[in-house]
């Protein structure tokens, strides 16, 4: 390595410690470094810790966010008639639920929408959207060629942060054991070039203000992000989804514009649930067991309620339906006639290398679920 590179590259991490910010340029240059190991290590783990110290930009995590994306990020480019949405959470909250944004995308995409769901295993919870789409028949091993097919085929597919992540951001997560701007940026990397709308469920309300500054920041067409709360507990624990236990703390961004709201179960149509029924179960296979209960019809349940209200906000961004109330009831129907569990059928069957085994997979699950 270059002994200018090297104190350039230092003078950097003593602004960052002085307190000074970056550019949206010169922030992209230093993670496009750090992405590429193009510093030693002691380097990058002291431009991180520093960056973190100090308090990361918009604008720093938006060239942060355009250096994953070109320079870590593989794409699918579908074929497909209109744009896609995706449907992520941020992990961390401190009210540990049931998976959900794995189970709604099929209900979503039965809907009408494309849905490009990108997501990861485990990190803070029992299961992530990678565990839950394994233990249900997906085959996470498969080429991207095949999520880009399930897309174009079924309305829906599943891109594991594993497959489209290079090098970089593998090498970093296999050793980083502190907080960085990396967690932050995951959620909104964009590994389909269809997508221009981002359903984000938070760990917390000013995390929620953060995402769709950045999201404005780097052109995103729509976003929504949100933090669920629930009546039993305190405001400041809460789960990263729209709740059916209590009231959910909403910023969107549409057309340019940001608002803020807040929405509670009564707004979607639903009553209200004691958020143990809508709690985590003990392993992933139960929480995958979990959702194709309400994928498979069983809709008079507050699990069927806490999918339904997920998808609702997914139809409302997309303007699908006209109102909270209407576009609950679609998605309910959605999983009531079998579309849903059908759209998650398509998924395994194309999205899969070995279809006839995650079928099988898949239906054995059925049946333990009914």
């Amino acid at each position: 390595m270059k002994e200018q590179s090297l104190r350039e590259f230092g003078k950097i991490i003593g602004d960052l410690v002085q307190g000074k910010h970056l550019s949206r340029s010169l922030s992209r240059e230093c993670y496009r470094q750090i992405l590429l190991n193009l510093q030693p290590e002691l380097q990058q783990g002291a431009f991180l810790a520093a960056h973190m110290a100090k308090g990361a930009t918009v604008e720093e995590i938006a060239g942060a966010w355009e250096a994953v994306n070109l320079y870590d990020t593989e794409v699918i480019q579908p074929d497909i008639p209109e744009s896609a949405c995706d449907i992520v959470g941020t992990g961390s909250d401190a009210l540990k639920t049931i998976n959900v944004s794995s189970p709604v995308a099929p209900v979503v995409s039965a809907c009408g929408i494309y849905v490009a769901k990108k997501g990861a295993q485990r990190v803070t919870g029992v299961s992530g959207a990678s565990d839950i789409y394994q233990e249900l028949g997906v085959d996470l091993g498969s080429p991207l060629e095949l999520a880009r097919a399930s897309l174009e085929k079924n309305r829906v597919c599943y891109l594991p942060g594993e497959a489209f992540l290079k090098s970089g951001w593998a090498r970093l997560i296999q050793s980083m054991r502190f907080t960085s701007p990396f967690n932050v940026i995951g959620p909104l990397t964009m590994p389909c070039k269809a997508t221009d709308t981002l359903l984000l469920g938070v760990y917390s309300k000013a995390l929620a203000s953060e995402m769709i500054a950045i999201c404005k920041e780097i052109g995103m067409e729509r976003a929504l992000a949100y933090y669920g709360m629930s009546d039993e507990h305190p405001e400041g624990l809460g789960i990263d989804e729209i709740s059916v236990c209590g009231k959910t703390h909403c910023v969107e961004l549409k057309g340019g514009t940001v608002d803020e709201y807040t929405l509670r179960p009564e707004d979607f149509g639903v009553k209200p649930s004691r958020y143990e029924t809508i709690a985590t179960r003990e392993s992933a296979r139960e929480n995958a067991v979990a959702a194709l209960g309400a994928l498979s019809g069983n809709v008079d349940t507050p699990v069927a309620d806490f999918y339904a209200v997920n998808a609702a906000v997914a139809l409302w961004m997309m303007d699908r339906s006209p109102d909270l109330k209407s576009a609950t009831d679609r998605a309910r129907e959605a999983m009531a006639d079998g579309s849903a569990l059908g759209a998650l059928r398509g998924l395994v069957s194309t999205q899969n290398r070995s279809p006839e085994r995650g079928l099988e997979r898949l239906e054995k699950m059925v049946l333990e679920a009914n």
